[in-house]
Order: structure tokens, then sequence, then C-alpha cells
């Protein structure tokens, strides 16, 4: 039983590291979204501005795959090892509640996947000005909706960890 307690508590704590992370991706988005605004203002070709929207992409593209990492490493404990946990002490109440919070996990892979294939285009430099300000505008009101997505996920599933959490702890002392 420890190590169940101890499985979902490291798993609460991973939702918090993936929401801080998913934040940062955002964040980068927005950034990339003011230096389009800042290379428009400034008449649309300035060195410094190319740069600084390229190393933007380069930051964002590096904050994606690390978001998308970690959600895979997370979405496989949680498809394996805490579904035990939930199936073994939970019961079939608990256990078909967090299978159906698992079957979120395919859309949110899928999400990432997308701004991931989105920033790459953004990446290759062959758009012009107009679509790839857009496109960065679409991309960032994405990435902002998944990170909305992830955390109303990541709160249910918190919810159902902390209720299972409390159930284990009084068996244990009882």
């Amino acid at each position: 039983m420890e190590e169940s307690l101890a499985l979902i508590d490291a798993i609460i704590e991973e939702h918090k590291q993936i929401r801080e992370d998913i934040e940062a991706s955002e964040y980068i988005a927005d950034d990339l979204g003011a230096v389009s605004e800042l290379g428009r203002a400034a008449g649309g070709f300035e060195p410094a501005t190319l740069d600084r929207k390229k190393h933007s992409v380069q930051g964002l593209q590096q904050s994606l795959e690390k978001v998308d990492k970690e959600l895979k490493a997370h979405f496989e404990r949680e498809e394996g090892a805490l579904l035990a946990v939930f199936e073994d002490y939970g019961g079939r109440t608990f256990a078909s509640a967090l299978r159906a919070l698992l079957g979120e996990h395919q859309e949110l892979n899928d999400r990432i996947a997308k701004s991931k294939q989105d920033v790459a285009e953004l990446a290759v430099g062959e758009l012009s000005r107009e679509v790839w300000e857009g496109k960065a505008y679409g991309m960032r009101t994405y990435i902002s909706h998944t990170r909305k997505l992830l955390e109303a996920h990541a709160q249910s599933e918190v919810e159902l960890l902390q209720t299972l959490r409390e159930e284990l702890v009084k068996r244990k002392g009882a």
C-alpha cells in the first residue's frame, strides 16, 4: 500500500510539473506573437527581429518537445501502474472513473503533436510574413486552449487521486 500511496503522490507532483512546462510553452508562443508585432511596427524586416523570431521558434520547439516527452511518460504511468492501483484498491467505481479520464490522453497527445508540427512549419522559414503571422497566431491560440484542456484534465485526475489516497490512508490506519 505504501508503494501505491507513493505512486499517487508522484503523479500529483508530475501534474504540477507538466502544468508549469505547458505554461512555459504558452509563454514562448506569446513571445513569438510579440516579436511578430514588433516586426510589423518596424516595417517588417529587421535582422534583430528575424533573429528573435528564430530564437523564439527554436525555444518553442524545445519546450513542446519537453512537454511531449513528459506527457508520454506520465500517461504511460497512469495507464499502467496507476490503473492497477485503482483496480486493486479502488473497486469498479474508481477504476471506471480513471478509465474515463485515461480516454482523454489520446486527444491531448494529438494536440501536442499538432503544435509541434505547426511550430516546425514556422521554423522552416519558407512562409510569407502574412502567412507566418497568421499561422503563429493560430498556433498561440491552439497552445493556449491545449493548456486549458490539460489543466482541466489534470484537476479531474488530482481530485480522483486525492479521494483514493484518502481511502487508502483510512484502510492503512484501520
